[in-house]
């Protein structure tokens, strides 16, 4: 069984931090109306989007990872 790189686990977890902070503090009205928008989504919906997002993340850090 392969060794957790926590320090990889580290940055990872700071850039979501950057990228979603950088995002609300550039558009910070037009995600709250994003926000908004999200509440009238059907949850099957947001499930769905949420699972083929973290699908994606998988296989992107499978492919890099090897």
């Amino acid at each position: 069984m392969p060794e957790i790189a926590w320090s990889d686990l580290g940055v990872a977890l700071g850039l979501v931090l950057a990228i979603e902070g950088a995002a609300l503090a550039l558009f910070t009205r037009r995600m709250k109306t994003m926000m908004r928008v999200f509440l009238e989504v059907e949850d099957k919906h947001i499930r769905t989007i949420a699972l083929l997002s973290l699908i994606s993340g998988l296989i992107i850090v499978w492919i890099i990872r090897g």
